[in-house]
């Protein structure tokens, strides 16, 4: 059950790296969360020596009988699949007190997370956290990383040339960044991502006690809606297929709500949370999240689409191109020294202005982003950066440092570099941590 493990053959560095080494000295057990197939299982055992899969042959009927069973091994010990067992979480935080709490001695990996009322402790001090993505274009080698957002924060751009080749980005999107997918054409990796999500959907919801078809339906809307903040309302007609003549009930609402969280217990779906720059405002409590699948391939494949149909449609390609961007500068974000649990967000005011993406590090630094596909639209995008940057600066009260950078993220476009209002153009494929 528990065997000795060294790094993965064939495993392919991931920028989470970094951040597990580091957990693993300052906690006594690591929880890795993420999507199922993002690879949280080979970047566990890169850093571990020995492994127990929860879900494998007898492994579950035995720990769900001896759950202390499950943390034999040489440290650090990997516990795959723990959340079959929810009980493994506070067998696992008496176990770190019991050994007067040594770091590093679990890892556990899960796709999915146990409702609160499983567990009877937060793990908190004990537990650290970690989530991993899919790959973004730096793991799965299409973006040459030849610009740092840990150097955009101190000041530090030298302009790099790019690709601008749009099919190639609409692969990235189809494709998506699952690790065993990298190397497969677009339609054969949707064919793997359409049995993905029905399996999911299937197997997985129910067994979180949700229903199958109405998890389904959320989904789509959500890649329907991607980037956008629709109230409960426009989910529900949606799942329920009400006409905007007929608006949709409070128990339908109530039953999308409680899927909506099964699909982000799922780690399926994402929610960005809006930005004002007052850490103690309430706005940050009362602003509704966006939302976007963890991989644009799971909404292209959610609508239906293709890489060529992709192509032809130009703005749902935009919207899968966000979708991609918004995953990428999670992962790069995360990877930041002082970054905290959350540091992607997104801005919108009283007066409609909107920016696609704030990344914050928890020394109060902070950067605006906007997301467009083509470069056409970059001068249009910095007006709205510029005009957020001044208006939140200009807020005396509110006391707003000045951004660390302001940039335009593009899909296109032959070079990283600085315009001269100082707003920076930076191609998705030479983006890096």
């Amino acid at each position: 059950m528990s065997v000795g493990s060294a790094r993965p053959s064939g495993y392919q560095p991931r920028v989470v790296d970094a951040q597990i080494e580091r957990w693993l000295g300052l906690f006594g057990a690591l929880e890795i969360t993420g999507t199922r197939w993002c690879g949280k299982t080979w970047a566990s055992l890169a850093h571990a020596n020995s492994v127990t899969y929860v879900d494998r042959r007898a492994n579950l009927q035995i720990v769900r009988a001896d759950p202390e069973f499950a943390l034999s091994g040489e440290s650090p010990h990997v516990i795959d699949e723990w959340q079959r067992v929810p009980e493994l979480w506070d067998v696992v935080r008496h176990a770190i007190d019991e050994t007067g709490g040594q770091k590093g001695r679990w890892i556990l990996t899960g796709s999915s997370t146990p409702s609160n009322d499983q567990m009877a402790h937060s793990g908190a001090g004990r537990i650290g956290r970690v989530k991993m993505h899919p790959m973004a274009l730096l793991e799965s080698g299409e973006s040459s990383a030849a610009v740092s957002l840990a150097r955009l924060f101190e000041g530090d751009f030298t302009p790099a040339s790019s690709e601008s080749d749009v099919r190639a980005l609409a692969k990235c999107c189809v494709r998506g960044g699952w690790p065993e997918l990298v190397g497969r054409s677009p339609s054969d990796a949707q064919v793997v991502i359409r049995e993905y999500l029905s399996a999911i959907f299937d197997q997985s919801i129910p067994r979180m006690g949700g229903d199958s078809m109405i998890a389904e339906r959320t989904a789509f809307s959500v890649a329907r809606n991607l980037g956008q903040a629709p109230t409960l309302d426009t989910y529900a007609r949606d799942v329920y297929a009400r006409d905007d003549a007929r608006g949709s009930s409070n128990d339908e609402q109530q039953t999308v709500s409680r899927h909506l969280a099964l699909l982000g217990r799922s780690f399926l779906v994402d929610a960005v949370t809006g930005w004002v720059p007052p850490s103690r405002s309430p706005k940050r409590m009362r602003t509704k999240p966006k939302r976007y699948m963890a991989d644009p391939s799971l909404a292209i494949a959610l609508l239906g689409l293709s890489q060529e149909t992709l192509l032809y449609d130009w703005q749902t390609f935009g919207l899968a191109f966000e979708n991609l961007c918004m995953r990428d500068l999670d992962v790069y974000a995360r990877a930041l020294p002082d970054a905290g649990a959350n540091p992607l967000h997104y801005y919108r005011d009283d007066s409609g202005l909107e920016v696609d993406a704030i990344l914050e590090l928890s020394d109060g630094r902070w950067a605006g982003i906007e997301v467009k596909l083509s470069p056409d639209k970059v001068d249009a995008a910095a007006a709205a950066l510029l005009r957020m940057s001044k208006k939140l600066i200009g807020d005396m009260p509110a006391r707003t440092r000045q951004p660390s950078f302001l940039a335009v993220v593009t899909g296109t476009g032959d070079a990283a570099y600085r315009r001269q209002d100082g707003v920076y153009v930076i191609p998705i494929r030479t983006l890096g941590p």
